[in-house]
């Protein structure tokens, strides 16, 4: 497809874009890899759940869902082996969520796709252009949000 077909939309749609092109592939390529029950939003919870869990609420407010939608989301999660509840350990009564083998076996497989499509995107535009717009994107996103960003940025998994 002819490239000058995009430049007539504007950066927000460009980077939609491209986060469209690259979490679709990331899934397709995940599905080939055998994790073909593991859906984007579960990147999203992820990124909380990494390194050392979280609790429901703690997901709750990461994700900007109800407690009762986390809890199904866990459910699913848990019942395809990626994720699995432990007691709190300093919580008497609370749970916290971790990932499994297969939780953590996700993770480098997405590492590992989304370097190698970067990789691509990167051998198309050139190595120092890449560099400069991952430069480029992190100073504007830096400075946009200084004092703005809470703990919990949103990122993509």
């Amino acid at each position: 497809m002819n490239h000058q077909l995009f430049n007539k939309f504007d950066l927000t749609t460009l980077l939609s874009l491209s986060f469209s092109a690259s979490i679709n592939e990331l899934h397709e390529r995940l599905s080939e890899s055998g994790f073909g029950d593991f859906r984007p939003v579960h990147g999203f919870m992820f990124k909380c759940i990494i390194p050392n869990g979280a609790t429901g609420v703690e997901l709750s407010e990461y994700l900007g869902i109800t407690k009762q939608a986390v809890s199904k989301m866990v459910d699913y999660l848990e019942k395809n082996g990626y994720v699995m509840r432990q007691s709190h350990p300093t919580d008497k009564r609370g749970k916290i969520i971790v990932l499994t083998e297969r939780g953590w076996l996700v993770v480098k497989a997405k590492e590992k796709i989304l370097s190698e499509i970067e990789g691509r995107w990167s051998e198309n535009i050139g190595n120092e252009r890449m560099q400069m717009l991952k430069e480029d994107l992190s100073k504007l996103i830096s400075e946009e949000n200084e004092g703005k960003l809470s703990p919990f940025v949103r990122l993509i998994w």
